[in-house]
């Protein structure tokens, strides 16, 4: 039995959970330029691919199920939604370290902060790891270029992710990431959802990765590197309106 392309991708999106513990020349401050370089490849994705995508899905939404109102526009309010959810794991995890700091207890979220956490990221990752395989569907160099903007994008949440959990992250964390990836991946062989869920779920996707590559960029004290940052943004918009 020929298996199937998105295969590769897969591992490869895997691994970099695996190994993102190893890669110490991205830690330090001032922030990594190839952690910046990554989060403006990844947020051009999904400017100049992804989101235009979503405007043709709205469309084939509109098309088949008609419009209610203010859920007219729902594709984008999935993106919304997606930037949102993020957004808010994002500022419970901050202050939970924040008060921890506080009583002097060490540097790291509470434990269930962390379950919550990582258990969000899995469901994230799940739904990354079915789009990829659906991506077998269309044009290969489609599935390329989402794997590679995700591969980037993985970078950038598993630092972020160590640097807020450290150990139990490294011991548990990415394993778990790693099994909702290959599972989301896995479901898309049994389970074929309807095109216009699929673009509602790469719509909270999109929003996600926005908020999670700039959340990484913009607080002062990451030292990031804006000029890193645009290189790499403008360098994989050459590429994606090239092709």
């Amino acid at each position: 039995m020929e298996h199937p392309i998105s295969v590769w991708p897969i591992i490869g999106l895997g691994l970099i959970h695996l190994l993102g513990s190893r890669l110490a020349f991205l830690g330090g401050l001032p922030r990594s330029i190839w952690l910046s370089g990554a989060g403006g490849a990844s947020v051009a994705y999904v400017f100049l691919h992804l989101f235009p995508e979503l405007g043709a899905g709205q469309q084939h939404i509109e098309e088949v199920h008609g419009t209610m109102g203010f859920l007219q526009h729902h594709v984008y309010l999935m993106a919304l939604v997606g930037l949102a959810v993020f957004y808010g794991l994002e500022r419970v995890a901050i202050v939970s370290r924040r008060e921890k700091r506080v009583k002097g207890m060490e540097d790291k979220p509470a434990e269930g902060i962390f379950w919550v956490h990582i258990g969000s990221f899995a469901i994230y990752n799940g739904l990354i790891g079915y789009i990829l395989y659906q991506r077998e569907q269309g044009p290969l160099q489609e599935m390329l270029l989402f794997s590679v903007a995700m591969a980037l994008h993985f970078i950038i949440n598993d630092y972020g992710l160590q640097e807020h959990h450290r150990n139990i992250y490294r011991h548990f964390g990415r394993w778990i990431l790693v099994a909702a990836l290959l599972l989301g991946w896995g479901l898309g062989f049994v389970v074929e959802l309807p095109a216009s869920v699929v673009i509602l779920l790469m719509a909270f996707v999109g929003g996600g990765v926005v908020l999670n590559v700039l959340k990484e960029e913009l607080p002062e004290e990451r030292e990031s590197r804006y000029w890193a940052f645009a290189l790499g943004a403008g360098a994989y918009s050459i590429l994606l309106l090239s092709l």
